[in-house]
């Protein structure tokens, strides 16, 4: 039996050769390992526990914030058909996001839509990390963005409270969030939307959430006609205090809507919060003042109307504006909006039925066109995002720049959507249903 050995001199000869590139390998591998854990995302407890709070808070504003607002401002026979809308959009939309909507928002794709990367949430993980998302789990990213994809349609509805069938707002609203939201939500806020490389400043939904839902109320309020009755017969809010319950709810829940798409918990939700205060304030006063002035009295649905117009028209400014630039915002939306929504709705003749055009469409480009006045490098930390007050005029033009192309595919594929509705299955409920309510003929229940 013969054995094979290394002789001492061979083996000698050949150990720090080896020793040396060993040692060299796991260096190498070392800086690889390191540079690799430098580079991948990193998920922070504090921003992911902001982040879930803040999602709770944008759900809550559609159920039950926007479910009570125009609950309580319809009439007794339609609010239970009101309020079901808002649960029913919520319900509707989460799928719609989690099959196609967000993977077409936020996966690259092209710049007027994302791919299907992300379809029925396909390869999201507990682990993954959306590159917009930072330092949060990619499903709480996905869910917060969801959030605000349920609440914009769901701001629709009010244009056409008390007429639409409900069969048909479901086929509406499914169309409509893929058609128009998804793709526009990518245009501004996609890793290659066209509207965010091109400078376009929307912190948290000024075009994407309020001027996307106005104009789609103003097209299907004009499409769908005026509610039987318009002009001649009384349509109070039913029950004031539901309304002003469900716009305090909207009041708290925007704080996780704008402080929210800081997308951590620092500074810049800081500074996002304190301006959505200052603003939603001056606009409820604002509006407050100019009912005064023009009726001889201050209403309770002014004031909370103006609360709103204040938070549509900081939302796309509360990332970029001080708060001195907050409080004019708030201030010029409260008295615009307030004339939008009773001088320029009689002139043009429309029937807007809870001034969804008037608050989120005429705030939201209010809001947005003052972004480019107000932004400033002191508050972004980047002069590329600064407005003409830190003399960048042409930031203003960029804002219209963004304010037009979102005028323009919402109206059309709204337009679109709602005549093929109608052939298929009819949008207005018969007028017997309108003129005894809405309540029992469709869901078969009353208020008592």
């Amino acid at each position: 039996m013969t054995s094979w050995r290394l002789s001492p001199r061979r083996a000698g000869a050949g150990l720090p050769a080896a020793l040396a590139a060993a040692l060299m390998s796991a260096s190498a591998w070392a800086q690889a390992a390191a540079s690799d854990a430098a580079a991948a995302p990193k998920i922070d407890s504090g921003d992911t526990a902001w982040l879930l709070t803040a999602t709770a808070l944008v759900l809550m504003m559609t159920i039950p914030g926007v479910a009570l607002f125009y609950g309580g401002m319809v009439r007794k026979m339609n609010v239970l058909a009101t309020m079901m809308q808002s649960f029913a959009v919520t319900c509707l939309v989460t799928i719609i996001w989690m099959v196609l909507g967000y993977s077409l928002a936020f996966t690259e794709g092209t710049a007027i839509v994302g791919g299907l990367e992300r379809a029925f949430l396909r390869g999201l993980g507990p682990d993954s990390v959306h590159p917009a998302a930072g330092t949060i789990p990619e499903s709480v990213f996905m869910t917060f963005q969801m959030t605000f994809a349920i609440i914009t349609p769901a701001l629709i509805c009010g244009a056409f409270a008390d007429r639409m069938k409900f069969s048909a707002l479901l086929l509406f609203i499914g169309a409509w969030s893929l058609v128009v939201y998804s793709p526009i939500a990518h245009w501004v806020w996609g890793p290659d939307g066209f509207l965010g490389g091109a400078g376009v400043l929307d912190f948290a939904g000024g075009t994407v959430v309020h001027i996307n839902s106005g104009i789609a109320g103003l097209v299907a309020a004009i499409v769908l006609g005026k509610r039987r009755g318009y002009g001649t017969e009384m349509f109070a809010p039913h029950n004031l205090v539901l309304s002003t319950v469900g716009a305090s709810l909207l009041w708290v829940g925007w704080f996780g809507f704008n402080a929210g798409s800081a997308v951590s918990a620092g500074g810049a939700a800081g500074m996002a919060m304190a301006v959505t205060q200052v603003a939603t304030a001056a606009g409820a006063l604002s509006w407050m003042a100019a009912e005064w002035i023009a009726r001889g009295k201050p209403s309770v649905l002014g004031i909370i109307s103006g609360a709103v117009a204040g938070l549509v028209a900081i939302t796309p400014a509360a990332g970029f504006v001080d708060p001195t630039g907050a409080l004019v915002i708030g201030l010029v939306a409260g008295v615009v909006c307030c004339w939008a929504s009773t001088s320029l709705k009689k002139m043009l003749g429309y029937d807007d039925s809870l001034d969804v055009f008037g608050v989120h469409g005429v705030g939201g480009i209010a809001g947005a066109v003052l972004t480019g006045v107000f932004a400033t490098a002191a508050i972004t930390g980047d002069p590329a995002k600064a407005g003409l007050i830190d003399g960048n005029a042409a930031q203003i033009l960029t804002q219209l720049y963004g304010i037009v192309f979102t005028i323009v595919w919402c109206a059309i594929g709204t337009f679109v959507i709602l005549k093929i509705v109608d052939v298929l299955i009819g949008l207005r409920v018969d007028e017997e249903v309108e003129r005894d309510g809405m309540d029992l003929a469709l869901h078969g229940e009353v208020v008592q």
